[in-house]
């Protein structure tokens, strides 16, 4: 199989964004994120990222077209978005054929006929992850990134979300008009990629190739504030309180061990209970600092406003 590589950051004028809606994505926050980056990253001295919960990879691909980074580690324990990742870097041409060809047959349709479509390739994708080597680079990885685009951009709310067994579980959306293809956007994301290794794994899997010219930002499956806020199933194992300590030990330890500059987000469980001082205990060596997002507050969806979100730095 021909893989084509775009060599070039510029290789297109279209500002790379992220090509999956993800739950808990970064998009909105990064102007109020610049702020809160570390002074050496706007100065060229840090040459490598680090992002150990990749998700949609907003912030990458801002820091990787805004600044001067030479390398990026990029891991997440999503086996399905890390193919996604490696196919767009390495044959964009090829997916494109493919989003192509789901976006022309899926016009056509009639909404009853979309609807009988999507669950479709719905139960493919499902029952096709008993077929994938996710370790190694095959043909095969292309369609599938393929039908995980077109799964995101027609499902309701554009939810990427999984069942304990692993299987995509999220329902029909009925849009007129999704942008099933983005061609520019695809090329774009090749470019930016050429830099980075792409790897799926825990959060610590990168630890030896960190140093003091890193910087490393964490975006975790969020702590929830509420019984009606937790939202986790990004992957089939979710994030307890056990891993969110485990995670703020690990952070303390390359603070200590590796002198890199260290980001972090989470929620701000103050925001609901003032006394729940989880996270101010679990990071009481660093600064906590607010942003504020628009995000789903309850599960009814009239909830919808601005809420705090916690950003922890060691600067």
């Amino acid at each position: 199989m021909s893989q084509t590589v775009i060599e070039s950051k510029s290789f297109t004028s279209v500002m790379a964004k992220p090509f999956l809606k993800w739950a808990g994505g970064k998009s909105q926050l990064l102007t109020q994120f610049e702020d809160f980056y570390p002074p050496e990253l706007k100065s060229g001295k840090i040459k490598k990222y680090f992002e150990p919960f990749l998700g949609g990879g907003a912030v990458f691909f801002q820091i990787a077209q805004k600044y001067n980074i030479e390398e990026a580690y990029l891991t997440d324990i999503n086996q399905e978005l890390v193919i996604g990742y490696n196919v767009i870097k390495k044959n964009p041409d090829l997916l494109i054929e493919f989003l192509d060809g789901f976006s022309k047959h899926y016009y056509k349709l009639s909404m009853d006929d979309r609807k009988k479509y999507f669950y479709e390739i719905r139960d493919h994708y499902n029952l096709s992850r008993f077929d994938i080597n996710y370790e190694r680079f095959s043909d095969n990885w292309i369609p599938r990134t393929a039908q995980m685009i077109f799964l995101n951009k027609t499902c309701f709310n554009g939810l990427y979300r999984v069942n304990k067994s692993g299987g995509f579980n999220v329902p029909f959306g009925k849009y007129k008009n999704p942008k099933i293809l983005d061609e520019e956007n695809i090329y774009s994301l090749s470019a930016v990629l050429q830099i980075a290794k792409i790897n799926q794994g825990e959060f610590y899997t990168t630890e030896e190739f960190i140093d003091e010219n890193s910087f490393v930002y964490f975006d975790p499956p969020y702590r929830p504030i509420s019984k009606t806020a937790s939202f986790t199933s990004y992957a089939k194992n979710g994030f307890n309180d056990e891993e969110q300590i485990q995670l703020g030990k690990y952070f303390s330890k390359l603070d200590k061990n590796k002198n890199a500059k260290l980001m972090l987000s989470n929620s701000d469980p103050t925001s609901e209970n003032p006394d729940d001082i989880f996270f101010e205990e679990l990071f009481e060596d660093f600064h906590l600092n607010k942003v504020y997002a628009n995000r789903m507050i309850n599960c009814i969806g009239e909830g919808r406003g601005k809420i705090s979100e916690l950003l922890i730095t060691n600067y």
